[in-house]
């Protein structure tokens, strides 16, 4: 387990499955993914079986929040009753020579947005990332309509560098994606 300020990062179990369809059947979830169909349980089977056989520092984490007391109204994932699973992250694409990788994150439990899960989940991904695979620079990829996540990403010391005009067909109009970085320095000095 990789341990933030509120939140962990564990490896994903068949258990969490269900809640990946749920999360991924709401629009207003897949409006900032990559992909923009829902997304079925065989599907998912498949996802999660593709997952194991990745390179372990590529693998999706399931990202648990520490949120109160039994009762609260939330699912308890393990025998430690505090903690739910609230979304997933992780690395792809890391190139070892350049020592670079990319990261997604999703924080699919709408009822957990905005209370500050996403952000200690990037500063503890990006820990991870710096501290253990000694990664030199960071990258992600966010569509400009989603000022939530910009928002997140910029508070843990992402630049945008890039933008991909045009990429991104949504509700009848077409939007930027945008390139943003965080080098090891840079979030050293944070």
């Amino acid at each position: 387990m990789i341990i933030g300020d509120r939140i962990r990062l564990r490896p994903v179990e068949r258990a969490d499955l269900p809640r990946f369809v749920k999360w991924f059947g709401d629009p207003e979830v897949r409006d900032g993914l990559m992909f923009f169909a829902p997304i079925g349980e065989a599907q998912e089977e498949r996802w999660f079986e593709n997952n194991l056989s990745r390179p372990v520092a590529e693998q999706v984490f399931s990202i648990d929040a520490k949120i109160g007391a039994p009762g609260a109204g939330f699912v308890a994932t393990s025998a430690e009753p505090n903690w739910t699973h609230i979304g997933s992250c992780g690395f792809r694409n890391i190139d070892w020579r350049n020592r670079s990788g990319e990261l997604g994150v999703v924080i699919g439990d709408e009822l957990q947005w905005g209370k500050g899960y996403g952000t200690d989940t990037m500063r503890t991904l990006d820990g991870w990332g710096f501290g253990e695979l000694n990664l030199h620079r960071v990258a992600l990829q966010v569509y400009d309509n989603n000022a939530r996540a910009i928002r997140c990403y910029e508070k843990v010391g992402f630049k945008t560098e890039g933008r991909l005009r045009e990429s991104n067909f949504h509700d009848g109009r077409y939007h930027d994606t945008l390139i943003m970085s965080i080098l090891r320095a840079e979030w050293e000095t944070r």
